[in-house]
């Protein structure tokens, strides 16, 4: 069974991806309130964190116009309008998450996106999310956190290794 957070993302693709066809078909009628309360309730019995989902669709259907205007320099040989729906979505997600929710780190954020991507995407739709997500990261500066923690630990652990053979040469 997939955990918790990752159900929470699967329920909020599928709402976004829903949503993003009636925005097109410009229904009248759209309610998105509806559309997400139908999605969680159909998981309700499995996924304990509705929240968390209800603040990804809302954030995402909020930000749209800044998340696309935020990607689309990321992608410049693919127009949003020429990406996967399935994979503009993934890229929404990941991008408004990586913005507005510090407490899951950035490579999590970017590692479901590629999940979902594989899961629900074409052959190469991970490399791509992948890749936009990557460069999403390193714009918003978030990737060089992550780079000097993960230095600073090899360095610590080689400094470590050599305390302890000295140690044992004594």
């Amino acid at each position: 069974m997939a955990s918790n957070r990752h159900l929470g993302r699967i329920v909020a693709l599928q709402t976004l991806y829903e949503l993003d066809f009636r925005i097109e078909l410009a229904e009248k009628s759209l309610d998105s309130e509806a559309v997400l309360e139908r999605n969680i309730n159909r998981y309700s019995e499995v996924m304990q964190d509705k929240e968390f989902v209800a603040t990804l669709v809302r954030g995402v259907l909020d930000s749209i116009q800044e998340l696309d205007a935020f990607i689309q320099p990321l992608a410049p040989e693919w127009p949003l309008s020429q990406i996967a729906r399935i994979d503009r979505v993934i890229l929404r997600m990941g991008v408004w998450e990586m913005q507005h929710n510090d407490a899951v780190p950035v490579k999590v954020v970017i590692n479901e996106a590629v999940e979902l991507a594989k899961g629900f995407g074409a052959d190469n739709s991970s490399k791509f999310v992948n890749g936009v997500l990557g460069s999403s990261a390193k714009k918003l500066g978030k990737v060089s956190e992550t780079k000097t923690k993960g230095a600073k630990s090899k360095t610590t652990s080689k400094s470590k290794e050599k305390a302890d053979e000295k140690t044992k040469a004594n």
